[in-house]
């Protein structure tokens, strides 16, 4: 993000903060070298509010040592108690405690931008600085987000919000840029934007997951993750569909269809084919054998299946995976009610 870092050390905050300020690169490490090291230090390092500045350039003092050499009674008088009081910390006269660091829970960080902008896609510039501060936020935290909300202000109280959601936590800044980018290249103002502001919605622990040497499952899931991602911020929601689990142990009825990348969470779905016959398709049967183009071998099974009494649709099966003759892997059922009889439900990739 551009920032620089300027280091200093002395025997008291305040004066490693203004040794800082003056860019010298200065070691104190007492006391005594503190104060000999303050005195070459330039006012203008305090960052002293505008009249007091003001006043002190007045009485023609230019560095620290040179106020140091006063009176402290007079200094007092004549600039004001607060500032004798910040001149005895930075000495180590009086101590001057420091309040510790809280991080904060949640993220919400705006940015007002240089000049007004009337084309979405320019806004892309300024918002990857608010990426970069969420990304360095969640990886203080180890966590990952889920969703986040922009909000483009265009000023006298109107806002444009601009949410975003991906299809598993994210904490990449190059991921949340793509999507980004996808919505904003669809994106018309209704007024120009003065400001931007980030928050972050939905923050979950980061999974730690094994990186493959190659390119294995890992990436490609996280490629069509991403994927889903930018073609719903570019269709939108209901344009993209994704399957959802149904507790319902009727395999027809285990899954359904619903928008948005929310909905992938095919990692939670059970060892089942994802092309089911519907109907189910009625087998021939031989020697009590199921057959499809021949008899088949069954290579797993039974698993009984029973659910659905409640709503009129009772279902009572035995499941097996069987081979064909072609090698493929089928799913197939046999139900023990009269007339019984042997179906095929589902056929695996």
């Amino acid at each position: 993000m551009e920032f620089r870092a300027q280091l200093a050390v002395a025997a008291t905050p305040l004066a490693a903060l203004w040794l800082a300020r003056s860019g010298d690169n200065v070691i104190a490490r007492d006391l005594a070298a503190t104060r000999a090291a303050l005195a070459a230090v330039p006012l203008t390092a305090l960052q002293l509010a505008p009249p007091l500045a003001r006043r002190i350039e007045g009485f023609g003092l230019r560095r620290v040592g040179e106020l140091l050499a006063l009176p402290r009674a007079s200094l007092g008088a004549r600039l004001g108690k607060p500032f004798v009081i910040d001149l005895a910390r930075a000495l180590g006269e009086i101590p001057d405690p420091q309040t510790c660091f809280v991080f904060p829970e949640r993220f919400e960080q705006g940015l007002e931008l240089p000049a007004p902008v009337d084309a979405a896609p320019v806004l892309l510039f300024a918002a990857r600085r608010l990426i970069a501060a969420l990304a360095g936020w969640l990886a203080a935290r180890n966590s990952a987000v889920r969703e986040i909300e922009w909000l483009i202000d265009h000023g006298h109280g109107r806002t444009t919000p601009l949410p975003l959601a991906f299809s598993a936590p994210v904490y990449r800044t190059e991921r949340i840029e793509r999507v980004l980018k996808e919505r904003l290249d669809t994106l018309s103002l209704s007024a120009s934007a003065l400001a931007l502001r980030l928050c972050a919605r939905q923050i979950a622990p980061r999974e730690a997951r094994s990186h493959a040497l190659f390119d294995g499952g890992g990436q490609r899931q996280e490629a069509l993750a991403e994927l889903m991602d930018r073609l719903v911020a570019r269709l939108g929601p209901a344009a993209v569909q994704g399957l959802a689990c149904h507790a319902d142990h009727r395999p027809e009825l285990a899954s359904r269809s619903e928008p948005g990348p929310s909905a992938f969470r095919l990692s939670e779905m059970p060892s089942r084919p994802l092309w089911l016959v519907e109907p189910p398709e009625a087998l021939r049967e031989a020697r009590g054998r199921p057959q499809c183009g021949g008899e088949l071998a069954l290579a797993a099974g039974p698993e009984r299946i029973e659910a659905g009494w409640w709503d009129g649709g009772d279902a009572r099966r035995d499941y097996f995976i069987a081979i064909d003759s072609a090698g493929r892997w089928l799913w197939i059922f046999r139900d023990p009610r009269p007339p019984g009889g042997w179906f095929l439900h589902g056929i695996f990739s």
